[in-house]
């Protein structure tokens, strides 16, 4: 008995975006100690360990845009180095209102930022928690290896 042939749902459109970000990786020698620490922060409502990052505005530039979300995330001021590198990554998301599949091509500019100073404690809303975390630790508490890979370059910059 043949079975007849099996139809496919028709497939939604995808909406496509790209995303532009920029953020840092924040980092500071206590003195008197020669070991250096780097900024980890947790999203809200999130268990993953990440950089501080997030999106360029209109009319503003990377370092701008990475200054700026430094400070809003981990309530850090700091004063920006060389560029770090860039990271670039896909992901899919589906809006609550219209159901639609959305599909973001994200890349986002690194920074070396040295800490001048601020208090962790005075991050934005999107931040659960911001620790500072020894640079030898701190690609094993990464939650994303293209981060791990980010600063185990800063690791080695630093050193230099």
């Amino acid at each position: 008995m043949e079975g007849r042939p099996k139809r496919s749902k028709p497939r939604e459109p995808v909406q496509i975006r790209h995303e532009l970000s920029a953020g840092g990786l924040i980092w500071r020698r206590q003195e008197g100690d020669s070991a250096t620490e780097v900024v980890l922060v947790r999203p809200a409502g999130k268990r993953t360990w990440v950089l501080p990052k997030g999106h360029v505005e209109k009319g503003e530039g990377l370092l701008e845009a990475a200054l700026r979300e430094a400070l809003e995330e981990t309530g850090l001021k700091v004063t920006a180095g060389e560029p770090l590198g860039e990271v670039s990554y896909v992901y899919s998301w589906r809006d609550r209102d219209d159901g639609h599949l959305t599909r973001v091509f994200k890349r986002v500019h690194f920074f070396l930022m040295e800490c001048a100073g601020g208090d962790t404690s005075a991050h934005d809303a999107e931040i659960d928690e911001v620790a500072w975390v020894p640079l030898v630790q701190a690609p094993a508490q990464a939650s994303h290896k293209s981060e791990r890979d980010l600063i185990i370059k800063a690791r080695e910059l630093l050193s230099a």
